[in-house]
């Protein structure tokens, strides 16, 4: 027979178990809806700052509003670093959950392979308050890797996502990852338009502005009406079609600017570079105003 202590003993003990396997369960349970909302949308949201960060390189190199884009470049560069970590182990003010998937995990190793080589040459321009012709190689070279890595990583959150807390409704998982590459996208074709400006490889960015915008106009058409090739069911609530047609009008005043890009032979003047400058950074506003909102549709 046991003693009443030892009896107690054991009791407390069998509690202190059984807590610490349920502490463990909690940590390994699998994302909610709502926490997946987040994970897409600041996921999706990396592939935006590899593409400001460039484009913030750029307007450096270019030598437009110095000060204020070494200040932005900083900010940007700061975020992206925070967001990674938070991605891996958790970030209880970006709201992140830890990444326990081993899969997405062996993905974030490789964005970390790829921003230990970027992030140091972003700190050197950071600190120089200025770009040389070398920099601008560089970063126009390691911008695209380090964005297709990331994309890669939201493509498996997406589909982890469509499994788990968002499996009821596949179609918002990949509205989130798409109107959050849209948010990329206007910071892509804003870093090619600057591209061309600077004169680095002028063809091949010109290919590449005119694929950028052609995607942007289609996914925004898609995220409206629906595109089946893309995965868009369309959008349902009037709200955030509201805020859609508010990206849509801007879209409408922006897109001359880059096809004018595209479609001229003569150097970009400065006039249509601040003109970029001061257009780019609204339209990215009112799409993530979107990404917002469908997050917070995945959160109901």
């Amino acid at each position: 027979m046991l003693s009443h202590n030892k009896y107690l003993g054991l009791c407390l003990s069998g509690l202190i178990v059984l807590f610490g396997l349920n502490i463990q369960a909690g940590f390994a349970a699998a994302p909610t809806s709502a926490e997946y909302g987040v994970v897409l949308n600041l996921s999706g949201k990396q592939r935006v700052l590899s593409q400001k960060m460039s484009k913030e390189v750029m307007l450096v190199a270019l030598g437009i509003e110095l000060d204020k884009n070494v200040s932005n470049l900083q900010t940007t560069s700061a975020l992206f670093d925070k967001t990674l970590k938070g991605l891996r182990n958790g970030n209880a003010e970006l709201r992140l959950p830890p990444t326990s998937s081993k899969r997405i995990l062996r993905q974030l190793g490789k964005i970390d392979t790829l921003w230990a080589q970027f992030y140091p040459n972003i700190k050197e321009i950071i600190s120089a308050k200025k770009v040389t012709a070398e920099q601008v190689k560089a970063i126009a070279t390691t911008n695209l890797p380090l964005l297709k890595e990331m994309n890669k990583a939201v493509g498996l959150y997406e589909k982890d996502a469509k499994k788990g807390g968002l499996k009821a409704d596949p179609g918002l998982a990949a509205t989130l990852n798409l109107s959050g590459k849209q948010r990329m996208l206007t910071q892509k074709m804003s870093k090619e338009f600057l591209l061309l400006a600077y004169g680095h490889e002028v063809e091949a960015n010109r290919l590449s502005l005119l694929e950028t915008y052609t995607l942007f106009e289609r996914t925004l058409k898609g995220l409206l009406d629906g595109d089946e090739t893309l995965g868009l069911p369309g959008t349902k609530p009037q709200a955030i079609r509201n805020q859609l047609a508010v990206a849509d009008k801007l879209w409408t005043d922006f897109k001359p600017i880059v096809v004018s890009a595209v479609e001229k032979q003569d150097k970009i003047q400065t006039p249509e570079i601040m003109k970029l400058a001061s257009s780019n950074l609204p339209l990215l506003k009112q799409m993530n105003k979107a990404v917002g909102m469908y997050e917070n549709e995945a959160a109901k």
